[in-house]
């Protein structure tokens, strides 16, 4: 299966798309020195958050999903090195509604938890809001 949405992400920062299938992805994140904020090799948490949602998007792989709302879980911290694994499927739909849920590991150890709620638009969201 091929990407519909988000086909211009740069894998540096969302991650490489590993499986796609019909309501579910896997996205995988190398993470790397850009991410490090700290001396002990501390990888910011909104890479983590980045990946999540890209599985998530690509889960529903629609051509115009947004992301409207997410709860997320840090379990444990990620670190410079880490080959981070975002799993994503999708667990119900209603409407243009989609709920997803994304776990991610690192070494088979889930560090990250979230269900994100997506929308299905008609058009682009830019589209939507007009051209400024």
């Amino acid at each position: 299966m091929t990407p519909k949405t988000h086909v211009e992400a740069d894998p540096r920062f969302c991650g490489t798309p590993e499986a796609l299938s019909d309501g579910s992805a896997r996205v995988v994140l190398e993470t790397t020195d850009s991410m490090v904020v700290d001396a002990q090799g501390l990888v910011h948490g909104g890479f983590v958050f980045g990946a999540a949602d890209y599985a998530a998007m690509l889960a529903v792989n629609e051509p115009n999903v947004v992301l409207g709302a997410a709860t997320s879980r840090f379990l444990k911290p990620v670190r410079r090195g880490d080959r981070l694994i975002a799993s994503a499927r999708t667990v119900g739909a209603q409407g243009r509604k989609r709920d997803v849920e994304v776990e991610a590991t690192v070494n088979s150890e889930t560090v990250f938890e979230g269900t994100f709620t997506c929308f299905v638009l008609e058009q682009h969201v830019l589209d939507e809001v007009g051209s400024k």
